[in-house]
């Protein structure tokens, strides 16, 4: 057997079983454990749970809003003031179909962000009165592709994404505008 090859199958069969092991001495939280006088005792989340869950929320509502914010500044604010989306501008159809790609995927995120935000009740107070908002920014996507967006639609896109910035930073979760790769805005 060539030495690579033996390589991979260690390599498998290590995995394999690392994960039956795993699965094996798993249990669900709600479990009564023994406490070895044959009394079962049942096991209780640790404390630290809430918190760990509390910090996440923010780091994750933080990514999310800022792929949301830089992904509607750099594909859809910053071409329609440069005149992009006009009719007869050059490059008018690529911006108009990145555009609808951005939109979609700022919805998309903004909505993520604002499920991350549920898990910490700072963050979910700030961010309950823009639902509406976000919620209006829905079918932008496909309004900005077929080039029916106007100042208003662009308008709307950079408000949102400020308020929700704002809201952010007021409950201590300051976003930072990120741009997402192509990848990431096609999928």
């Amino acid at each position: 057997m060539p030495r690579g090859l033996s390589r991979g199958v260690v390599a498998l069969l290590m995995s394999c079983f690392l994960l039956l092991t795993t699965a094996a001495c798993g249990g669900s939280g709600d479990e009564a454990v023994h406490t070895g006088t044959g009394v079962a005792a049942t096991a209780s989340p640790s404390p630290t749970g809430t918190f760990e869950q509390q910090r996440l929320a923010k780091t994750r509502f933080v990514a999310n809003a800022g792929l949301a914010a830089g992904a509607a500044y750099q594909w859809i604010v910053k071409p329609y003031r440069a005149g992009k989306f006009t009719k007869g501008a050059d490059g008018r159809t690529f911006a108009l179909v990145k555009a609808g790609l951005a939109g979609a995927f700022t919805y998309n995120r903004l909505k993520a962000a604002v499920h991350n935000a549920e898990g910490d009740p700072t963050l979910s107070k700030a961010l309950a009165p823009l639902s509406a908002g976000i919620e209006s920014l829905k079918d932008m996507g496909t309004k900005l592709r077929k080039g029916e967006a106007g100042a208003g639609d662009v308008g709307a896109f950079e408000s949102v994404i400020n308020s929700v910035k704002d809201a952010g930073k007021s409950a201590g979760a300051e976003v930072v505008d990120k741009v997402p790769s192509a990848s990431q805005l096609g999928s």
